[in-house]
């Protein structure tokens, strides 16, 4: 078997459902397998599985054990030559995979191999490439240095500026929503670190690839969407997580100094209560945009009744049987426009083609995945996304 997509979960029932549609177009011409593993949700994410994905594998743990231990349980399981640790709230390409197999198999040192990352908004997420966090390179972090210097390769470190958005090239640390090795070499590697329940995980395994001697590697060629912030709210349980993580990370692997220690500790602190409050910000000081016209993108006439009923809203159709496949560019800038697009006709990769070259045009996006009942995507990668059912 060539790939097996370890995607773990929960309690994103919805999001679970598009990122397992989606992998499976991807997967449609590979030799594969998905293994979901389950760390006891209490929405019917694991019902949904069963009734709508019966020939995929489904592991349903009785806890939630954490984000290491529940992907090495899946991988523990898996059959490919190469694996991917990929997110809940993810989508990927009908070609993602036939891209990535290809260009690991050139590599003759390959450590872990990452992708292109947006948001449900098209941007692009800088986290899909970084560098080894150390005492500097934290500093310009936290401190918002490498935000006044993007281009520096001195301050640009944390988010490997060496390379932009669409170059391929190694880097040091990957994401954990998108991780795509051989199989033996992460069972060499012992897998994510269980003794960190999450988040530095991630820069855990990267950094102890390179420590192989592997080269780990960013691939701009196709583009993933994750939504982001969908299993974790942003609050003081994720701040004392995020903190411990980093103080986990540190500890491991770097000898330092009572002072340098304790800058870490302020450092760390500081940091995790800038990205709890970048959560909330949003909810609490912002404005929510809602829509005030929708564009529905679909083939399915029938389609627009069912959601003018249900948003509340002017719904406008754009017939595919008719029309090409183009943004309109007639809708005045100054209204909010949310564009519906169907994937029973529109593929997954068009989908995110279409987030990519519209971003930063005041559009917000849904999708209707293939055969599902309901809207999903995200306006901000800070906040959970949104579902609105249809039927």
């Amino acid at each position: 078997m060539q790939l097996s997509v370890i995607i773990l979960n929960y309690n994103v029932r919805f999001f679970l459902e598009q990122c397992v549609l989606s992998v499976q177009n991807a997967l449609e011409t590979i030799d594969g397998e998905i293994i979901v593993i389950d760390n006891n949700s209490s929405d019917d994410s694991c019902a949904m599985m069963k009734q709508r994905f019966p020939k995929v594998k489904l592991i349903q743990n009785n806890e939630n054990i954490g984000f290491p231990k529940g992907n090495n349980i899946g991988v523990a399981q898996a059959q490919g030559e190469y694996i991917c640790i990929l997110n809940p709230d993810t989508v990927v390409a009908e070609d993602t995979f036939v891209k990535i197999l290809a260009f690991a198999q050139k590599q003759s040192d390959l450590g872990i191999l990452g992708c292109k990352l947006i948001d449900g908004t098209g941007n692009f997420l800088p986290e899909s490439k970084r560098g080894v966090p150390t005492s500097f390179v934290a500093f310009t972090k936290i401190t918002g240095l490498y935000k006044l210097f993007p281009k520096s390769r001195t301050f640009g470190k944390y988010y490997a500026a060496h390379l932009n958005e669409n170059q391929t090239g190694k880097v040091d640390i990957l994401v954990g929503a998108f991780m795509f090795m051989k199989r033996d070499l992460y069972l060499e590697m012992g897998g994510f670190d269980e003794d960190c329940f999450m988040y530095s995980d991630d820069i855990d395994l990267s950094y102890r690839v390179l420590k192989e001697g592997k080269s780990n590697c960013y691939f701009h060629e196709t583009t993933v969407i994750h939504y982001k912030g969908e299993s974790t709210i942003k609050d003081e349980t994720y701040m004392k997580r995020f903190q411990e993580a980093m103080n986990f990370f540190y500890k491991k692997h770097f000898r330092v100094s009572v002072i340098f220690s304790l800058f870490m500790e302020i450092g760390i602190v500081f940091f995790s209560l800038a990205k709890m409050f970048q959560g909330k910000s949003s909810r609490n000081f912002g404005i929510k945009m809602t829509p005030k016209l929708y564009l529905l993108y679909s083939a399915n006439e029938k389609l627009v009744d069912k959601l003018r009923l249900v948003l509340q809203k002017k719904v406008l159709f754009h017939d595919l049987k008719t029309e090409k496949m183009v943004i309109s560019s007639s809708v005045k800038s100054k209204i909010s426009t949310e564009v519906i697009l169907d994937n029973e006709f529109i593929s997954f990769k068009e989908c995110i083609a279409i987030l990519e070259s519209s971003r930063n045009k005041r559009f917000t996006f849904k999708i209707i995945p293939k055969n599902a009942n309901f809207l999903i995507g995200s306006n901000n990668s800070n906040e959970r996304g949104e579902i609105i059912e249809i039927e």
